[in-house]
């Protein structure tokens, strides 16, 4: 199934995107695909039951309708840095002994097609294409053996870095990872049976309709069971709780001289199976 979300900015509703591309409002399934939903394994089963159901009478969503968040107020947004090995490459730095574990502030998230918006003072807000899980029930020490039945789904994620604020300002990556609407999440919700290897997919990335990231999560250094279990060491792992793994080479620091977005930019992404979206850079009020 692809689980979306749909509406305005803080009143979004469940929603789901057929087989044939037809995308239907699932608020008749009486849940938000939030920390509630995602506790419960079961929960995506009766979803299936309801949409073979209810899907030919539920109400269809317009063409055009604004996208939210793929997932509704996730508790964490958990990113992993320099886990591809060709990114490591590209960054001139060691392959990591361990995942390198950070965090982005959950006020940055956005729908998938809003505007991303170049915070105040930058000069080196930066892309990256990412592969995203979003946790189903919660993980305590698990090892990797069980670690995938913790994962409920797989969604596309636009790592957006001001570099400066990251790297050059001192502190931890969090105030280079957090600005507002740097997290872009979705369009949907892809849950693991519809992917036949989420380790496998290729990735992509343009701006101004020039491709910059072109990867596949084959390089991947810790894999996605690794980091469930690896982060279930550290902490626990809430249901609606999502990881972000990491990202290919081409992002805008790695060029020579390096490459950063400008308003009126127009960044497009994807991931094969996961689908794509879109943000157009504006200014900082």
């Amino acid at each position: 199934m692809k689980l979306l979300r749909f509406g305005t900015p803080g009143s979004e509703k469940p929603g789901l995107q057929l087989e044939d591309g037809t995308r239907i409002d699932a608020s008749g399934f009486g849940m938000d695909w939030d920390e509630t939903f995602f506790a419960d394994p079961d929960n995506l089963a009766k979803l299936s039951d309801w949409a073979a159901s209810n899907a030919a009478s539920a109400p269809k969503i317009e063409e055009g309708t604004r996208l939210g968040p793929a997932v509704s107020r996730p508790g964490k947004l958990i990113c992993i840095g320099l886990n591809f090995s060709d990114h490591a490459e590209e960054a001139g730095m060691d392959i990591p002994k361990e995942p390198i574990v950070f965090f982005k502030a959950t006020s940055a998230i956005c729908g998938p097609n809003d505007n991303v918006v170049i915070p105040r003072n930058s000069q080196k807000t930066d892309w990256e294409v990412e592969l995203a899980f979003v946790v189903g029930k919660r993980a305590n020490y698990v090892s990797e053996e069980e670690a995938l039945d913790h994962v409920a789904g797989y969604l596309l994620h636009n790592d957006y870095s001001e570099r400066e604020f990251q790297i050059e300002r001192g502190g931890q990556w969090v105030k280079g990872k957090s600005c507002d609407t740097f997290a872009p999440l979705g369009p949907y919700v892809v849950t693991p049976d519809e992917l036949d290897d989420p380790e496998n997919l290729g990735m992509w990335l343009k701006v101004n309709g020039e491709t910059k990231q072109d990867g596949n999560s084959n390089k991947l250094i810790f894999g996605i069971a690794h980091l469930v279990s690896y982060l279930s060491q550290f902490m626990s792992l809430m249901p609606g709780d999502i990881v972000s793994t990491g990202t290919p080479p081409g992002v805008g620091l790695g060029f020579d001289p390096p490459q950063f977005m400008k308003p009126g930019d127009v960044v497009e992404l994807g991931i094969e199976g996961l689908g794509e979206s879109k943000q157009v850079a504006v200014a900082c009020d």
